[in-house]
């Protein structure tokens, strides 16, 4: 299913959850992994210097500088690389992160990247985590042509023994591109696919329960039509409608399935895909969700 897979870690142990992810993915799929760290950002102009992004300091990145860190990347997953049971590549390179993350994916041509939510050690009920994921990950989601794996919190499961995906549809063209991610993956594992939409109240209040049940009934209808011809032949599959703030409904049933990855459209505006920033919903599905979210933003690497 996956043949190339992108870390891009800190090297800090924020990374930990997404690099034991991207570990245990490259391992059943026998995939090659890249693992790349972004030391830091040219300190000026054509400058040799960077500033680093752990320590803060003004280096000279220079090609003895880059294999130090390399070596620190390889202590750092030494335990990881030991029980790896395929290729894998250590890549250290000085730069903007989101840069160098999207060229090293075109580059490697990159089925998926893997990235934790944010940089630093904090909790992730941090009242300036939001802004941490407005950061690389917002960037690199709204560019990638690959679907984007965040990975917040510990996978107790993750892809070796998968049971339940969530899929969670707006209707809008990027969920297609999310739906062919989610389905393959389902297909491929042989797991339960949970096909799910929340019917956005907004100012419940104004709402009356006739209206509400007839949107749930439309939304209901526009799921059969738009991907029970994709799911013919699997049987492992169930679907259901909600009303209340997406997010919200989209974590709930996430918990109440047991899900082990939840699936979304990088966006809901109907714009190009290189225009479209994050949406909100998915942003705090990230920030808040207890197992892995993948971001999805077109079809290219899907088919």
């Amino acid at each position: 299913m996956f043949k190339t897979i992108l870390l891009a870690t800190t090297a800090t142990p924020s990374c930990d959850d997404a690099a034991k992810v991207a570990f245990d993915l490259a391992n059943k799929y026998k995939a090659r992994l890249v693992v790349l760290h972004v030391v830091g950002r040219p300190s000026r102009g054509y400058s040799p210097y960077i500033v680093d992004y752990r320590t803060g300091q003004e280096v000279d990145a220079d090609p003895d500088y880059i294999e130090w860190v390399k070596e620190e990347l390889k202590n750092t997953y030494a335990k990881q690389l030991e029980k790896a049971e395929g290729s894998v590549e250590i890549e250290a390179r000085a730069g903007m992160p989101c840069t160098e993350i999207l060229r090293v994916a075109r580059r490697e041509t990159a089925d998926l990247i893997v990235m934790g939510a944010h940089a630093r050690d904090e909790e992730t009920a941090a009242s300036r985590f939001r802004d941490i994921v407005g950061r690389t990950m917002r960037k690199v989601a709204k560019q990638s042509r690959a679907p984007v794996l965040v990975v917040s919190r510990p996978c107790t499961t993750c892809f070796w023994y998968f049971s339940n995906i969530v899929f969670a549809t707006d209707f809008s063209k990027a969920a297609h591109s999310a739906f062919l991610f989610a389905q393959k993956t389902a297909r491929e594992i042989g797991c339960m696919l949970h096909v799910f939409h929340c019917v956005d109240l907004g100012a419940a209040e104004k709402t009356d329960q006739k209206e509400i049940e007839a949107r749930v009934a439309e939304a209901r209808a526009r799921i059969d039509a738009l991907y029970l011809p994709e799911l013919a032949g699997y049987e492992n599959y169930d679907i259901e409608v909600r009303e209340g703030t997406p997010y919200v409904e989209i974590l709930k049933f996430a918990r109440e399935k047991s899900g082990d990855l939840i699936v979304m459209a990088h966006h809901t505006k109907e714009v190009p895909p290189e225009e479209a920033e994050i949406g909100g919903t998915v942003e705090q599905v990230v920030l808040r969700s207890a197992c892995p979210v993948a971001s999805v933003n077109r079809p290219d690497r899907l088919e």
